[in-house]
């Protein structure tokens, strides 16, 4: 069972709100292509083809927002070492997404998906103001497209058992981040995959 932090008691987190017709899926940095997930994440990234697989059902946009790093140059190479390359399996959504014409990849060289990248003008002119945001690192591109989309005016919904957390602090920790920070509403697979079915 996936941890599910206290909700706060704002408006937002303590409603079932969800209009399909404003809303978008945002997968971020579920990469690896036909090699497969990050090991450790295969739950995780399951979780997110299953919320993909469901939205696309109920034609809720989906968008990928995906590392492409370019060698020798992105800053985040000096600290994570390679990761996330640009024309790699490793910068490339899983295959089990089996990425389709009506999605969206939003390339990124930075951990925020909004920072100098055209997601926020592509989620305006879909009438998106809800994100159900998936993926990895929780704590840090997670953490940071949340905030970006926070500062932006968005409403974000995070199924907490569809991101992962492998590279610094801990899963439980960044949930509770969120809502406290951002006003996500953290919530279930199963719970994002029913609002879709409303």
């Amino acid at each position: 069972m996936a941890y599910l932090p206290q909700a706060q008691e704002t408006v937002w987190q303590t409603s079932d709100e969800f209009d399909a017709k404003r809303a978008a899926v945002l997968v971020v940095d579920v990469l690896g292509g036909v090699d497969g997930p990050t090991p450790g994440l295969e739950d995780m990234a399951g979780n997110c083809v299953k919320i993909v697989k469901a939205a696309r059902r109920a034609q809720i946009p989906v968008i990928f927002a995906n590392d492409a790093h370019i060698e020798g140059l992105d800053r985040e190479i000096e600290l994570w070492g390679e990761h996330g390359m640009r024309n790699t399996q490793g910068g490339t959504p899983l295959a089990e997404f089996e990425v389709c014409e009506g999605d969206f990849i939003i390339p990124k060289r930075r951990y925020n998906a909004f920072f100098q990248t055209d997601l926020d003008i592509t989620l305006r002119e879909l009438g998106v103001d809800t994100l159900v945001v998936v993926g990895c690192d929780t704590n840090i591109c997670v953490s940071h497209t949340l905030a970006g989309a926070y500062f932006l005016g968005y409403k974000s919904i995070v199924p907490a058992d569809a991101t992962g957390t492998f590279l610094i602090g801990d899963q439980e920790s960044g949930l509770t981040y969120f809502t406290r920070c951002y006003d996500s509403r953290v919530v279930t697979t199963d719970a994002v995959i029913e609002y879709f079915a409303q």
